[in-house]
């Protein structure tokens, strides 16, 4: 009997089982632009070349601390622990969209006491009846015959979902990356800039005595000594927003690691330099860009599940078929559970469909129509912004570092310049206004150049961030 049963049911469940067929409009295929895939407009310039861009671009610095820096931050930052956190999250509901392929079980057993009404059983003639014990097991089985693809339509939404939060966890790796190598190279950028200041201030503190000396001896006036402590006090007053903009890098850089400003990195603190790249910056071209940037990946992934809830959506207008089953046995003492006589089973298709009521299931369609709409929108401004952002990357590290040439030969004329006026003062062919102006203007220069050199960097950075650095390959959605 209870093999009839069993046989009885699987007939029923080949005979049923179909191949799930999605209904509803294809997913729309993304297109980049042609001309967004050759080599980039900035190509040109002698600081970049076109070979492959390296993941981790922090390397072609050649500096250990920084090395030591993003590798900390890649283990400790509290943002990427979060969004793998999400990852994991999101890859849960794609198992259980699965399960949706598979049969619902549910396992049950029961003990049940009654006793019948006399007044409902006249035979009884008004004696009290005998308790009646109940004991029943059983297994239900349930599966829905995906025959318009809605499990199907559901499970691949929500491996585009998990592809999209894969996807997110590398633009935060990426960012993390970028923002530790910025905050470093922003701490020894202020630490640079700092010793500029103090070299200038040892230099207009060496006028000021010389303007009081001669105002002592009579040969000087107390307007050269007032000018020459003004040049001195305002490049003073330089320096506390250089060390508050070094001691907010610096705390920015403990943040980033995931440690407290008390935990600050030493070895950043005491950096005196920004770090120098050895070689032009390996940029490839816009192709492997949007192939490599994790935001466009994003974007194509959650195109790929708005597109599969539409077909989701549109399952609802047909039938629900399922295929439901049980068997189990059912006696009035505990020991006949094992006898033949008391098994029972049922077996059946059940359809379910809303109709003629599919209002809601068109408004749904119209919705995620509507979001696939904004999905492909979102994924061509990705692609646009991508271009975009590395394009003004190229331009603004290609134009400081014109900028910082420039620089580097204005601060050295600067320094030539207040030289020469202080040996023309000395032999008495100038006066000391000359002097004073021409400190004044290196001090300019100095402190010029030293800001250029940090934004130097900090367009490198912005350049490798722009190129998805930090990015190795496309991460499994499903790992």
């Amino acid at each position: 009997m209870n093999r009839k049963a069993l046989s009885l049911l699987t007939a029923s469940s080949a005979a049923l089982l179909l191949a799930a067929c999605a209904v509803g409009p294809k997913a729309p295929a993304p297109t980049v632009p042609i001309q967004g895939q050759g080599a980039f407009v900035g190509a040109q310039s002698a600081s970049v070349s076109t070979e492959a861009a390296r993941a981790d671009w922090w390397r072609l610095y050649n500096d250990a601390t920084l090395d030591g820096l993003i590798q900390q931050a890649l283990t400790e930052n509290n943002e990427l622990e979060a969004a793998a956190a999400n990852l994991r999250a999101v890859r849960a509901s794609l198992s259980e969209a699965r399960a949706g392929r598979l049969p619902s079980t549910n396992a049950n057993a029961a003990f049940n006491r009654s006793q019948a009404s006399t007044i409902t059983n006249p035979a009884a003639n008004g004696a009290k009846l005998d308790d009646v014990d109940t004991y029943s097991v059983g297994l239900d089985v349930a599966y829905e015959v995906d025959l318009f693809g809605r499990v199907e339509s559901t499970v691949r939404a929500a491996r585009a979902d998990a592809a999209a939060a894969a996807e997110a966890l590398e633009v935060v790796r990426i960012t993390v990356a970028a923002e530790t190598a910025r905050a470093y190279a922003d701490t020894c950028s202020a630490n640079a800039q700092i010793a500029v200041a103090e070299r200038t201030i040892d230099l207009q503190g060496k006028t000021v005595d010389l303007t009081q000396r001669l105002l002592d001896g009579g040969s000087g006036n107390g307007l050269d000594v007032a000018r020459a402590r003004a040049a001195l006090e305002s490049t003073r007053a330089s320096l506390p927003p250089l060390r508050a903009q070094r001691d907010g890098a610096l705390y920015r850089l403990a943040t980033l690691t995931g440690r407290t400003p008390a935990e600050a990195s030493e070895a950043a603190r005491g950096c005196q330099s920004p770090p120098q790249l050895s070689k032009p910056i390996p940029i490839g071209d816009g192709a492997a860009l949007l192939a490599r940037r994790p935001d466009v990946r994003q974007a194509e992934a959650r195109l790929a599940a708005a597109a599969a809830r539409v077909n989701v959506a549109t399952a609802s207008l047909y039938p629900s078929i399922s295929l439901g089953g049980s068997l189990g046995l059912t006696s009035l003492d505990s020991s006949g559970l094992g006898d033949d006589a008391n098994f029972r089973f049922s077996v059946g298709p059940l359809i379910s469909w809303n109709f003629p009521n599919i209002a809601v299931a068109r408004a749904r369609i119209k919705q995620t129509g509507a979001l696939t709409d904004a999905a492909l929108a979102t994924f061509d401004q990705t692609v646009l912004t991508a271009l975009q952002e590395t394009e003004t990357a190229l331009s603004a590290y290609a134009n400081e570092l014109d900028r910082r040439t420039a620089l580097r030969t204005a601060r050295d004329q600067a320094a030539t310049a207040a030289r020469l006026s202080r040996l023309r003062f000395d032999a008495g062919a100038d006066s000391f206004l000359t002097v004073l102006d021409s400190e004044r203007t290196l001090a300019g220069a100095d402190a010029a150049l030293a800001a250029s050199e940090a934004q130097v960097v900090t367009y490198q950075i912005a350049l490798f961030k722009a190129l998805a650095g930090g990015w190795d390959q496309a991460p499994n959605p499903e790992a």
